[in-house]
């Protein structure tokens, strides 16, 4: 009696952090990561003691949510860096980035934000960040990418890509798509193009809204 008891128990545990983490990835995708902890404990049939006994914050919530995403991210920068034609790969790491981003709204917020209990994620973005420079530096040295592209320039990309709003997900990830080529075209080096203004300090901060 005991151990069906006890199984039972865990069972139930198990089904509620699924539950919890099905509710998190559909609002967080829909309405970006200013969703309350108990908004999130109601979509997931929950109670908000059941929520915070599984996820005691909402960065450790949202770092679980993502944690596909950010290899995703990572996956698509390594290939990216992998290929021989520097400018090829940096093309197809902005083309795949805007797309996966196009499809999450939470995810964007969740690669700019800062979470201090959260080191594994913020050391998944530092990563992706600091491999993209090396491949910026390469289709510079081809001679492919503009002399004054700086990482801060894809991060820009990134925030006005989360800007884009569309009826249906497949809109908004073919919105994305053009949005992405139309950067490309403004990253690509040119002898006639202008020189762009300097770079402003970018915060890797987003308030998570209230628990």
């Amino acid at each position: 009696m005991t151990e069906h008891l006890t199984h039972s128990l865990r069972s139930d545990a198990q089904d509620n952090r699924v539950r919890i983490l099905e509710a998190a990835r559909e609002v967080f995708a829909a309405e970006g990561l200013g969703v309350p902890m108990r908004e999130i404990a109601r979509r997931a049939g929950v109670g908000p003691a059941t929520l915070y006994r599984r996820f005691p914050t909402k960065e450790a919530l949202v770092t679980e949510v993502f944690t596909d995403q950010m290899c995703g991210c990572r996956a698509i920068v390594d290939e990216g860096c992998a290929d021989p034609d520097p400018w090829r790969g940096f093309c197809l790491v902005i083309e795949k980035i805007c797309a996966l981003h196009a499809l999450d709204r939470g995810f964007t917020a969740a690669f700019l934000a800062t979470f201090p209990k959260a080191i594994d994620f913020t050391a998944d973005r530092d990563y992706a960040l600091s491999a993209i420079a090396g491949l910026a530096r390469r289709a510079k040295d081809a001679g492919r990418l503009r002399p004054d592209f700086v990482v801060d320039d894809l991060v820009l990309m990134l925030m006005a890509n989360d800007g884009i709003r569309a009826a249906t997900p497949a809109a908004r990830v073919a919105a994305s798509r053009r949005f992405a080529a139309l950067a490309i075209q403004a990253f690509r080096a040119s002898p006639d193009a202008p020189a762009m203004p300097p770079p402003g300090r970018l915060s890797f901060a987003v308030p998570l809204g209230a628990g």
